[in-house]
């Protein structure tokens, strides 16, 4: 199982990597500023038990005291009608998700609406489940797919690059797509492999041509 987690979280770190043509460019971390996601859902969970313990987990202990003091705020004004309590709640999960990012490094730009990308879904319901086969068969179709694709369109290029100078472009068009996509996965696996340890135990660790 070991081995299993680390090949999952070395592909899941390539496609977020490549940056070009996966599923996962420019959303893969910032579902943790999605209302679905799990900040928010652990927020929701510390609010209805009256126990912060839930939330906790997701800040640094160096923001534990900020979080505390806006939860008995949040506490309190929630008994004073419907109203209130909506307000209090919606400022308490902007609150948490705000530390949250801000502790990973990363800037606070709202909560989220939009769902949450297939791929990330199926990394958190793995954990759920305890197993990664399903995400794994995913993400390799994926990489699989996207390298195919960039392969058969550069060999095909090829083979006519020297019949003109606009055949040669169309060439050197596909051949630096090609490249540049196996090279960022390539760039990306290694390394994951050689920070593959690093910040195994938190929930806040994310992580040319």
């Amino acid at each position: 199982m070991k081995t299993t987690w680390s090949k999952a979280r070395t592909i899941l770190l390539a496609m977020v990597g490549v940056g070009c043509g996966l599923l996962l460019v420019g959303r893969v971390w910032a579902h943790c500023d999605s209302m679905s996601g799990p900040v928010v859902t652990a927020a929701k969970a510390a609010l209805d038990k009256g126990d912060l313990t839930p939330a906790l987990k997701w800040v640094k202990k160096e923001h534990e005291a900020e979080v505390r003091a806006v939860f008995q705020k949040t506490q309190a004004v929630r008994t004073k009608g419907p109203d209130a309590k909506e307000l209090a709640d919606r400022s308490f999960l902007e609150t948490l998700v705000r530390i949250h990012r801000a502790g990973e490094g990363e800037p606070y730009t709202g909560l989220k609406d939009e769902p949450v990308e297939p791929i990330v879904s199926l990394a958190d319901q793995a954990l759920v489940t305890g197993s990664a086969d399903e995400m794994l068969k995913k993400v390799t179709a994926h990489v699989t797919e996207g390298i195919r694709e960039r392969f058969a369109k550069a060999v095909e290029a090829r083979k006519h690059a020297e019949e003109s100078v606009e055949a040669g472009r169309e060439f050197v068009e596909a051949y630096v797509q090609y490249m540049h996509y196996v090279e960022g996965i390539h760039n990306a696996v290694m390394g994951a492999g050689a920070h593959a340890g690093d910040g195994a135990g938190s929930p806040a660790s994310h992580a040319g041509h």
